[in-house]
């Protein structure tokens, strides 16, 4: 219906134009979105504001002009009010809403699924946690981000792809080879200090004592370099297929990991600092390099090659950046931790040096997790070795349960986790509240296979019949299915989608909880068949995006 409507405005608006009744050089952008209040319509526009701005001319009076000029042929509107300071509200008319049902219908498992990306290639680089540890509930968190914003553009007609970017080089790695080696000789009886910054979670123990396990204390006799280094390629190994399982329980999966020691290799890092050296984008300072951050609005410039000669993370990560471009992707989205907001400048000012436009990259800021059981927080220590795992939370809550909560706020916004709230079978719990929404319709439509009925065709729906304010608020509420996608894609913002689904099923819930679908009436049954399968459909073509189940019974 938005789409229907702005392409209205769109002709009126050019109609204006080639008649001379708005002095306009460039259309601008018709913007139409749904109304906040049921009083002011269904949608609104703000395009008559907008041009009398650039035209000088009374808000209203160009309101007016406009509404005179909207060719309704297709008898959608019911009437156009203009509102306020110009704004021109549409009130649709019910038969409108019920036809639009027909592509629910007709398209069943891609309804829903805009034209956006045509095609064109988008890269979604997210999780990439350190190989030095397991998997914990922030990084679900990002998981389930990374994975249903791919989700939504794969579905709007982008070509994915999923990456996982293996930080498997620097100092961190060098520490948890260290603490291997520390617990490796706690188990041959050596009496071991840990020192600041090495990790001393159990995993490290485990991995120690299968070290001593297959070769004994071969390693004793090794000078200590030598040592590190095995133990920190072994360690980072079995970490990273534990990882690897954890997201696959996870419901997420990539399709390409890229190891940061890659980048290192024939010189790939000090070649295109050197290039961007000549380009003016690098300076010296004594041994020390420096980019010029600040010609890209950074608030100052920052470090690439430290004075011992050390490349910093920054300088991985313009390379890392130029990897992902030379492979020919058009956008590329990077998913990550809040505290990373300070980041964002320098690594816009990485990308324009590589001579690639702002809006190729897309930064998307996951807030932490605050873990929860029955209102009260879950004590959690990481320097300690003592956090939640995501394989901890899937195993006690399940997958859809986790998934559907990581996803219940804004990626930029704090969300609180309870975990016995998210085991409950109740209408508290809001994916429980969703799914059974999605069984009940199949246990209705079971019944109905039992008592004759088969589902209808639109065709064979008298839809007419669907007068109740319920039923027509049910119907709104499917048929702006598309609208939330698309927006849902081109905002990225992948928590529309639950929001969307927890109105849809309260929707539902309050009409079946005061309405019988089945009755003497069979054209009313039929029709109101032809409704719950629409309604169930949408459930299940959302649940998918998610990356949720959606259960027959419950």
């Amino acid at each position: 219906m938005k789409k229907r409507l702005t392409a209205l405005l769109e002709n009126a608006v050019k109609d204006c134009a080639a008649k001379g009744l708005l002095p306009l050089g460039e259309l601008p952008f018709v913007e139409v979105d749904a109304a906040k209040n049921l009083l002011h319509g269904d949608y609104a526009s703000n395009v008559a504001m907008v041009l009398a701005s650039r035209i000088r001319e009374n808000p209203r009076k160009v309101a007016e002009i406009i509404s005179r000029h909207v060719c309704d042929h297709d008898n959608i509107l019911e009437k156009i009010e203009i509102a306020g300071p110009g704004f021109l509200n549409f009130f649709i008319r019910e038969e409108a809403w019920a036809a639009m049902l027909e592509d629910v219908d007709k398209l069943r498992d891609s309804y829903g699924a805009p034209n956006l990306g045509d095609g064109r290639g988008v890269l979604v680089e997210f999780v990439s946690a350190n190989p030095t540890g397991p998997l914990h509930i922030g990084h679900a968190r990002g998981a389930a981000v990374g994975d249903v914003i791919a989700n939504l553009l794969a579905v709007s007609g982008f070509s994915v792809c999923r990456e996982y970017y293996i930080n498997d080089a620097g100092s961190q790695m060098n520490n948890l080879g260290k603490s291997v080696k520390l617990r490796y000789l706690e188990l041959l009886g050596e009496k071991v200090e840990f020192p600041e910054g090495c990790y001393q979670g159990d995993y490290i123990g485990q991995i120690a004592a299968e070290i001593l396990k297959r070769d004994g204390d071969a390693y004793l006799a090794m000078d200590e370099e030598g040592v590190i280094r095995l133990f920190t390629d072994y360690a980072a190994d079995v970490i990273m297929k534990e990882i690897k399982k954890d997201l696959h329980a996870f419901g997420v999966v990539f399709d390409i990991y890229v190891s940061e020691r890659e980048l290192y290799k024939d010189n790939r890092v000090a070649r295109l600092l050197a290039e961007l050296e000549e380009k003016g984008f690098i300076y010296r300072q004594g041994e020390t390099l420096w980019f010029k951050t600040t010609a890209f609005g950074d608030e100052k410039d920052r470090v690439v090659i430290r004075k011992n000669g050390e490349p910093t993370y920054f300088a991985a990560d313009i390379a890392y950046h130029q990897n992902k471009y030379s492979r020919g992707f058009d956008t590329v989205i990077d998913i990550w931790g809040a505290d990373h907001h300070g980041y964002i400048p320098r690594m816009y000012a990485g990308i324009a040096a590589l001579g690639r436009e702002k809006d190729s990259l897309r930064i998307v800021l996951v807030q932490l997790v605050n873990l929860m059981r029955d209102g009260k927080p879950v004590a959690m220590s990481t320097r300690a070795g003592q956090f939640v795992t995501i394989k901890e939370v899937v195993d006690e809550v399940g997958r859809d349960a986790a998934r559907y909560n990581f996803l219940m706020r804004r990626s930029d916004s704090h969300l609180d986790f309870d975990l016995e709230l998210a085991k409950k079978q109740s209408n508290e719990n809001p994916v429980y509240y969703v799914q059974y929404a999605h069984a009940r319709i199949c246990s209705i439509l079971k019944r109905a296979g039992e008592q004759g009925y088969k589902i209808p065709a639109y065709e064979e729906a008298d839809l007419h019949l669907l007068k109740l304010p319920e039923e027509v608020e049910l119907i709104k509420t499917v048929t702006r299915f598309p609208e939330v996608v698309e927006g849902a894609a081109a905002a990225i913002e992948p928590h529309r989608l639950t929001f969307y689904l927890n109105e849809l099923a309260a929707t539902f819930h309050s009409y079946y909880n005061k309405n019988r679908v089945l009755s003497e009436d069979e054209g009313l049954s039929k029709a109101r068949l032809f409704l719950v399968e629409s309604v169930r459909t949408v459930l299940r073509n959302t649940l998918k995006l998610l990356g949720v189940s959606a259960p027959e019974e419950m």
